[in-house]
């Protein structure tokens, strides 16, 4: 499995963590976010792991900013792209399970890093149940075309 990461200055910290997590599971992570906490601007580190994602260069990807809200619209603008901003494992886990979310996007500001790495395992090991939930991601547009 190969995963891609991005983030803007609020999420460095975490990133960090979460490629440590992800190395020690024995998955590639591709780094596309920024290792300092200057002030940067998110979609130069957004857009590429959407594209990563929409080209199917890796299998998931994970962007981290300070509400979490930007980095989502930004990766939601790309076709194949179901990016979910979510505030708790739960939500990951419906995100995946209801939604096929293939992006993780992760509001560094507002939750725990302990959270955000629960977050990253319940992405990770939470699968898609199709059935009528593919009916529905079929008529986001551009979700399959």
């Amino acid at each position: 499995m190969k995963i891609a990461i991005g983030n803007d200055h609020a999420g460095t910290e975490y990133k960090l963590a979460v490629i440590g997590l992800l190395k020690s599971m024995g998955i590639e992570v591709l780094n596309h976010g920024t290792d300092g906490t200057d002030s940067v601007d998110y979609p130069d580190f957004v857009h590429p792991v959407a594209r990563d994602v929409e080209e199917g260069t890796v299998t998931y990807g994970i962007i981290i900013c300070g509400s979490g809200n930007g980095a989502s619209m930004t990766a939601n603008k790309h076709q194949k792209v179901r990016c979910a901003l979510c505030w708790t494992k739960e939500i990951v886990a419906l995100a995946r399970e209801h939604n096929d979310a293939n992006i993780l996007s992760l509001p560094a500001r507002y939750i725990s890093l302990p959270q955000a790495l629960e977050m990253v395992k319940t992405f990770l090991s939470t699968d898609f149940e199709g059935g009528r939930h593919e009916r529905r991601i079929e008529k986001i547009p551009c979700a399959n075309p």
